[in-house]
């Protein structure tokens, strides 16, 4: 690289709940699994589904499970709208996307979980340099992150980590930077 060249930085982006409806597809899932109307089951919910009736980390596992290898989870949860747009345009700007996930924690599943996220990402025709299935999400060396899981959003800034939390049901409590929109998250990213 030239010494006029600048390197752009990394943007450690989440999946579930920032780019694909984790949530709204969820909901389709459980109701079916639940054999209740999808009316029935409130779109207010908070991390773990307890509104639902999800009792614990078995049920929900048990729920997780089903909602994978027989609907297809990962593939079939429809795009936030402006993930393709915003991230599109940060690729073009030179930004480097680093998608990065924990879509690996049902055992005797990641085979499809894998396939399923790459056919997603693909399908929607999603821009990505890199692809990190992974808990620790502050080791995979990101400069900003976009984020939705309260607890990942409050290590991340703990860490010392510019980090954006993308606006759901599941991080009302969550301080800003907080965004709702996928143009508020491209604002703010250029903004940095």
């Amino acid at each position: 690289m030239g010494k006029a060249e600048k390197e752009m930085p990394v943007i450690g982006i989440d999946l579930d709940g920032v780019c694909a409806d984790f949530y709204g597809r969820m909901r389709e899932i459980a109701a079916e699994w639940f054999e209740l109307p999808v009316e029935s089951l409130t779109d207010d919910v908070s991390y773990g589904l307890k509104e639902w009736g999800i009792s614990g980390k078995k049920q929900y596992e048990s729920l997780h499970r089903y909602a994978l290898n027989q609907k297809e989870l990962f593939k079939t949860m429809p795009m936030i709208p402006g993930t393709r747009k915003y991230l599109r345009k940060l690729s073009d700007e030179g930004y480097h996307i680093r998608i990065i996930t924990h879509r690996l924690f049902i055992h005797y599943s990641h085979a499809s979980a894998v396939q399923q996220t790459i056919a997603w990402l693909d399908g929607h025709g999603i821009p990505y340099w890199d692809l990190c299935f992974m808990k620790e999400k502050s080791q995979v060396g990101a400069d900003i992150y976009v984020e939705d899981n309260p607890d990942n959003v409050m290590q991340l800034r703990t860490k010392g980590f510019h980090t954006i939390c993308f606006a759901n049901s599941t991080n009302k409590n969550v301080a800003p930077p907080r965004a709702a929109l996928w143009s508020e998250v491209y604002e703010m990213i250029h903004e940095l």
